[in-house]
C-alpha cells in the first residue's frame, strides 16, 4: 500500500493513546436500512474505532447463527450492495475519520462487477475489505486491484495458521490482520486468551501490522482481557444478538433497538479500556 488510509491511521492513535481499540460488526440492512444506518452512525460515540460493516449473503457459511439471521433479515428488508454502499455515503456526509471496513464473501462482489465494486467501494468512503472465501492464491482476483485501488485487503489468521502458511497470509495483507480466536464458525465458543497471546507474539515476530482479534468475544471483560495481547478487538456475533433480542415479533425494530445497542457498545469500550 502506497496511500495511507483510515485504518492506518486510527491504528498509529492507538498507538499513541496506548491502548487496543473496538472493532464492531453489524450487517448492513439489518433488520432494516434506516435502524442500520441509524446504528452506523451510532456506533463511534458509544466507543468504536473501526466499524466491520457486513455485506448480506444468502450463504455466510463462515458465521453463526446470529449472523447468519442478521444476512436473512438484511435480505428480506431489500438490502443490496448499491443500498450498502449508500450507506456508508451517507455515513461519511457527518464522519470523515471513523474507518469502514466492509466485510463478507466473495460472490455479492463478483456479481456487483469488481472493478465497478472498488470504484464505488472507494468513492463512497470505504477503507478496507475482509473478503472471508478468497485465499491468499486468488490475490490477483481482488486483493491486489483492491490495494492499488487505495483500499486496505485485510486477511484471516487463524489457530490452524501454521509457521508455514503466515507469510502467505501476511503477504498482501494490509491495514490490520484479523486473528480468529477460535476454530470454526463466528460467536460458538469463547476465546482462549493465553492461546490467543502466543499466536500474536508469533504473529508479530514475522510482521508489525497491528492485529485484530475476533470470534467469541461475547463480555466486556473479555474484551479488557484480549486488550492486553491485542492491538484491537473485534465483536460481531454479540453486537448482533443483543440487537436481535430488542426485535419484536415479526423481526422489526423496536424503540429499544439502536439504544440497547448503543448501551453494550459503550460497555464493551469501558471493559475494552479498564
Amino acid at each position: 500500500m502506497s496511500t495511507r488510509t483510515r485504518i492506518d491511521a486510527r491504528f498509529a492513535a492507538l498507538k499513541k493513546e496506548g491502548r487496543a481499540g473496538l472493532v464492531t460488526f453489524i450487517t448492513a440492512g439489518d433488520p432494516d436500512p434506516e435502524t442500520s444506518l441509524a446504528l452506523l452512525k451510532a456506533l463511534p460515540a458509544a466507543g468504536t474505532d473501526i466499524i466491520e460493516l457486513g455485506m448480506p449473503f444468502t450463504d455466510p457459511m463462515a458465521d453463526g447463527p446470529a449472523i447468519q439471521l442478521a444476512s436473512q433479515r438484511a435480505l428480506k428488508a431489500g438490502q443490496t450492495m448499491a443500498r450498502t454502499l449508500d450507506m456508508v455515503r451517507t455515513f461519511r456526509k457527518e464522519d470523515d475519520e471513523t474507518p469502514i471496513v466492509l466485510m463478507g464473501y466473495y460472490n455479492p462482489v463478483y456479481v456487483y462487477g469488481n472493478e465497478r465494486f472498488l470504484k464505488d467501494a472507494k468513492e463512497a468512503g470505504v477503507d478496507g475489505l475482509i473478503i472471508v472465501d478468497l485465499p491468499p492464491e486468488e490475490d490477483e482476483e481482488l486483493c491486489i486491484p483492491a490495494m492499488e485501488a487505495g483500499l486496505n485487503f485485510i486477511r484471516l489468521a487463524t489457530p490452524t495458521t501454521d509457521d508455514k502458511r503466515l507469510p502467505k497470509v501476511l503477504a498482501n495483507t494490509s491495514g490490520f490482520l484479523y486473528y480468529v480466536s477460535v476454530a470454526g464458525v463466528t460467536g460458538t465458543k469463547e476465546p482462549d486468551i493465553a492461546g490467543v497471546g502466543e499466536a500474536i507474539a508469533r504473529i508479530r515476530a514475522s510482521s508489525d501490522i497491528p492485529v485484530a482479534v475476533g470470534f467469541g468475544v461475547k463480555t466486556p471483560e473479555q474484551a479488557g482481557a484480549l486488550a492486553k495481547v491485542a492491538d484491537a478487538v473485534v465483536v460481531g456475533s454479540a453486537l448482533i444478538s443483543v440487537l436481535a433480542d430488542t426485535l419484536d415479533g415479526d423481526g422489526r425494530a423496536t424503540e429499544e433497538t439502536v439504544a440497547k445497542v448503543t448501551e453494550f457498545t459503550r460497555s464493551l469500550a469501558s471493559g475494552l479500556r479498564a
